[in-house]
Formats: C-alpha cells, sequence, structure tokens
C-alpha cells in the first residue's frame, strides 16, 4: 500500500534512489522552502517544478533553520507536518528534510539536473542566490518559478489575524 511516508527520504536512501534516476536518464529537479501553512502559490510552483523534470526532490527547510532567518514565532507547524503535507502531493517524488541555512550543501550531494527558485531570486534584479555556484560547478542550471500574487504564508497569517 501506497504511503506519503515511501516519499520522505534520509540522505542515504535518497542518494541511492538519485543514482538510479541517473543510470536511467531522468532528469531531477530539486526545489525547496519552508512550505508552513501549505497554499496554492506553493502547490502551482512545485507543479511547475515537477514540470521542469521527471522526478521533483523537495528540499524541506528544518524547524530550526526557518527559525533562524523567519524568527523564533515560525514555522506555525513543525518539519513533521510540513513534510506529511508535501508528500501527499501527487507532484512531488520525494522529501528530504536539511537543517542549513542555505540548500548549496544538498545541492552538492544530490547534484539535480535543474534547481528551482522563486521568481524574486530572477536576474537582473532579483534577490542573490547564495547556492548558484555550487549548481553551476557541477553543471546545472537555475530556473525561476512565476509567484503566485497574494500568496504567501505572511499573507495568510495577516488574514488569519485580521479575522480574530
Amino acid at each position: 500500500m501506497w504511503s506519503p511516508r515511501n516519499k520522505l527520504l534520509n540522505w542515504s536512501d535518497l542518494l541511492v534512489v538519485r543514482e538510479s534516476h541517473r543510470a536511467a536518464g531522468r532528469v531531477v529537479v530539486w526545489t525547496n522552502g519552508t512550505f508552513d501553512l501549505l497554499h496554492p502559490g506553493h502547490v502551482s510552483s512545485l507543479q511547475q517544478a515537477r514540470s521542469l523534470g521527471d522526478v521533483l526532490v523537495v528540499g524541506l527547510n528544518s524547524d530550526r533553520s526557518v527559525k533562524a532567518y523567519k524568527g523564533p514565532t515560525r514555522p506555525i507547524l513543525n518539519e513533521a507536518e510540513r513534510a506529511a503535507m508535501l508528500a501527499a502531493l501527487e507532484c512531488v517524488d520525494y522529501v528530504i528534510v536539511f537543517d542549513e541555512d542555505t540548500p548549496a550543501e544538498s545541492l552538492a550531494r544530490l547534484r539535480p539536473e535543474v534547481h528551482c527558485k522563486g521568481a524574486e531570486y530572477a536576474p537582473p534584479h532579483g534577490r542573490p542566490v547564495p547556492e548558484r555556484t555550487v549548481v553551476e560547478t557541477y553543471g546545472g542550471r537555475i530556473e525561476y518559478l512565476p509567484l503566485v500574487p497574494g500568496l504567501s504564508t505572511t499573507e495568510l497569517l495577516n488574514r488569519i489575524q485580521a479575522t480574530s
């Protein structure tokens, strides 16, 4: 019987799966984020990322890394809850939790052909992509996904507070 847990892998299992996909000539796509309070904007981005290859691996920021950059009140849902929601999505093939502040180390280990970022990182005026050098060094490419206007976890939290 299928279970979303089958998609939640540790690094040793993910690297074995990655090699099997590489051997079969499949394009592995990576995207990452917090995915706190999963919303239609997240789902749209994940579906777009999946359309860029054969396999989608989602890197999920650990609770520690989320707190480090979003503050002590985040995440709303813990990493196990967020991972379970992502794994339940049809477009997601695998989920891995990472603890680093950027996905650079994860990308260096996995070496996906495509690394997806949100449009807010797109050149020429986008935010810096700290992992760019890692991706370029192993020969991968970065794709920028359009955002759904008005949909973000922060916006959702503002809506919830306004109705309380």
